[in-house]
């Protein structure tokens, strides 16, 4: 029996080795095919302690043109959430939205409908993500991400754009360079702890994977100056907002843009989109009698109109064409194409504009850039609006002429002007200045041309025809610099009252456009203020002074000291009825006294131009010109002019002395009944030489000679001028 049970229990035990001895063969067995043939179990292994994350790339850097940040790119905590780790989740939604100040209901439906990662809060502060880690919640972290910052808050905001919370551009240049800006994510591995802790991250460098940097064209002391000055004039008169964009004229360089209302970039989230444009590229406005200095320029480049021609305006100051009476705020009288501007007659542009033709008047338009984008590239840009020449009526072209019935954009307009400042040659818009890799250098820009706008000659005539404008008896006369010469145009744009269908009566959109220096063009400047309230509202007497104050500043950066120096109104004849049809006349300081120095119908042509160096230099010494000459007389005149006279002798003139100079006006295009008056204003005696009939054509001594002592005779050459230009009245 001993036996036999013994031999049982040995078989028994051989079974349960054998047993077991399968077993393990089955596991692996098994084993050998999930990790050789079969991959899926090493890959949830590999998972368990491995996992592979993006590394996001920082957003590269903006800079203005002396590299200065204005966009960059720092690191925030978002505070995140695993479900599926979590214990007790309506206690741990109370804590998140305690310390988050967020709703607890929106935070408890979150982490109860889901179960894989999801962000609870993006972008915290320092102090939310520090309680956050102290809380050491299950299933909840926190992620270090890019983010977008902009140091200097509303500092170019509608030029500049601004990142969204994933880090794409959407408005500005941040939408414009997004490709380049956008650095590239990299993924990396990382291994973890048993309590999913990260302990390993494979070496990277940031460099390889971070955006690529950009420099604007802009100036951030030139645009300090412009924003500033901006919101203190539309702070002052209540306006709507407003604008101020300078260009380099040569290269077509924005050195300035500001827009008001601005916005903080860095709130983005809190904004109305549509509230976050660039105005200047993207609303197309009228510019008003701004737009008669092209229409000038085109004719005299044309051959249609010369600068000596006369335009009859009527005694009346008006012009019927049909469908519409034109009226100049006075009558003007006889006016030559300097006039027009000076003065901003509407009847004289549209007498322009006849001569033209409606074919020519739109092409000269279509050269100057109006009617489509300037090739910026800006997101969103406007082509502003003007209709094909033929659908245009007598009334549609004679309202083009005075800027009524298109449409432009400030980058328009300021390219525009910016022809006429480089010799007619038409520069592409640039806004980015160079870019550049990590560990490269910078990489500049192409300089583009758009082709020609006008000749060089006509636009020489332009602008000294424009330099008429800020003189006594010109609209813009509040733009004036001390010693430094200005070539400007007025514009005051009535709204239009889309309800009744017509134009306002109280909205108003005021414009100042100016090239400075006038002989040396270094900087092209537009000036808007939008709806100013109170009554003055006109280009001249809102926006006007803005650009001086602007022009003063910006000159001062490229070592041109000067300072707004508004010159005193000359007094309009008592029997002629003011009128402010135009809004050009509206002005906000008194009249000057009753005295005053010649109306200049045309500047004399300038020199050719000569390169300024550019080292810093002192306050210039004004050239004598239409500005200086329609200086009221008297002792603040006499003693201004004996500053800017450059002395004759080897010795200052003492200061009585200057009470015995005299200042010679110009008298070219004048009748000699109307020298005669003038050269009675001044003390100055004439003689002639040869006829005496038409206009004077020449003068010796020139203007802006300073005589001194008993001599104070002015030879005059008189010559018929060439036929005026015909009214043509249609009704």
């Amino acid at each position: 029996m001993r036996y036999q049970a013994l031999d049982r229990a040995s078989g028994r035990i051989a079974w349960i080795r054998f047993a077991g001895l399968a077993v393990v063969l089955l596991l692996a067995g098994r084993a050998a095919h999930l990790t050789v043939a079969h991959t899926r179990a090493k890959d949830l292994y590999d998972r368990q302690i491995q996992t592979e994350q993006r590394l996001s790339a920082a957003r590269g850097t903006i800079f203005d043109r002396n590299g200065r940040e204005l966009a960059i790119t720092t690191e925030a905590a978002s505070i995140y959430a695993l479900p599926r780790e979590m214990d007790d989740r309506a206690a741990i939604a109370h804590a998140l939205a305690e310390v988050l100040d967020m709703d607890l209901t929106a935070i408890a439906r979150r982490i109860a409908n889901r179960d894989g990662f999801t962000y609870i809060k993006r972008w915290v502060t320092k102090e939310q993500a520090e309680r956050i880690a102290e809380l050491d919640l299950p299933g909840v972290g926190i992620d270090r991400e890019p983010r977008r910052s902009y140091p200097a808050g509303s500092f170019a905001a509608p030029l500049l754009g601004f990142a969204n919370i994933d880090g794409e551009g959407v408005r500005g240049i941040e939408q414009l360079e997004n490709d380049w800006l956008t650095g590239q994510p990299r993924p990396v591995r990382v291994e973890r702890d048993a309590k999913g802790q990260p302990l390993a991250l494979e070496t990277t460098d940031l460099r390889d994977v971070a955006g690529g940097d950009v420099a604007l064209t802009l100036d951030a002391a030139m645009q300090g100056a412009a924003e500033a000055a901006l919101q203190e004039v539309v702070a002052r008169t209540q306006a709507e907002g407003g604008l101020v964009l300078t260009m380099d004229p040569r290269n077509g360089d924005v050195l300035a843009l500001a827009e008001a209302p601005g916005f903080d970039p860095n709130q983005f989230r809190t904004l109305d989109y549509s509230e976050t444009r660039s105005r200047t590229f993207t609303d197309a406005v009228e510019a008003g009698s701004t737009m008669k200095a092209f229409l000038v320029a085109s004719a005299i480049d044309a051959r249609l109109v010369e600068p000596d021609q006369i335009l009859e305006t009527g005694d009346d100051g008006s012009l019927r064409v049909r469908g519409k009476t034109i009226r100049d705020r006075r009558p003007f009288g006889p006016l030559a194409p300097a006039d027009v501007l000076r003065l901003s007659s509407n009847v004289g542009a549209v007498l322009i504009a006849q001569a033209m033709g409606r074919e020519a008047q739109h092409a000269g338009l279509e050269r100057f850039g109006f009617g489509k984008r300037t090739r910026s590239r800006f997101p969103f840009e406007s082509s502003g609006i003007l209709r094909d020449w033929n659908g245009w009526q007598p009334v549609d072209q004679a309202a083009i002429s005075y800027g009524q019935g298109l449409s432009v954009t400030g980058i328009q307009l300021a390219s525009a002007l910016a022809a006429l400042a480089n010799d007619g040659m038409r520069m592409e818009p640039r806004i980015v200045l160079a870019r550049r890799r990590a560990n490269q250098g910078w990489q500049t820009t192409e300089v583009r041309t758009q082709g020609r706008a006008i000749s060089p000659r006509a636009a020489r005539l332009t602008l000294d025809m424009m330099q008429t404008v800020v003189a006594a008896d010109g609209t813009g006369r509040m733009a004036a610099l001390d010693g430094v010469r200005v070539a400007g145009k007025t514009g005051t744009a009535q709204k239009l009252d889309i309800e009744a269908k017509r134009y306002s009566n109280t909205r108003y959109m005021a414009w100042f456009m100016g090239v400075v220096p006038a002989d040396d063009p270094e900087i092209a400047i537009v000036v808007a203020i939008d709806e100013p309230k109170g009554p003055i509202h006109s280009g001249g007497g809102i926006a006007a002074p803005l650009f001086a104050q602007v022009a003063a500043a910006q000159l001062a950066r490229r070592g041109i000291v000067t300072h707004p120096a508004p010159i005193p109104a000359a007094p309009i004849p008592t029997h002629i009825a003011e009128r402010e049809d135009d809004g050009e006349s509206a002005d906000p300081t008194p009249a000057a006294p009753k005295t005053r120095l010649a109306d200049v119908a045309a500047a004399p042509p300038t020199a050719p131009r000569k390169k300024r160096s550019r080292t810093a230099r002192a306050p210039e010494t004004r050239t004598p010109s239409t500005a200086t000459a329609a200086l009221p007389a008297g002792p603040a005149r006499t003693a201004r002019v004996a500053e800017a006279r450059p002395p004759s002798t080897g010795r200052k003139p003492a200061l009585d002395d200057t009470l015995d100079l005299v200042f010679v006006p110009d008298f070219e295009g004048t009748t000699m009944a109307r020298a005669r008056r003038i050269a009675a204003s001044e003390s100055l005696e004439i003689t002639t030489l040869g006829a005496i009939e038409g206009r004077v054509v020449s003068q010796h001594p020139i203007p802006g000679t300073v005589l001194e002592g008993g001599d104070r005779t002015v030879r005059l050459r008189f010559e018929q001028r060439r036929p005026t230009l015909a009214r043509r009245e249609e009704g």
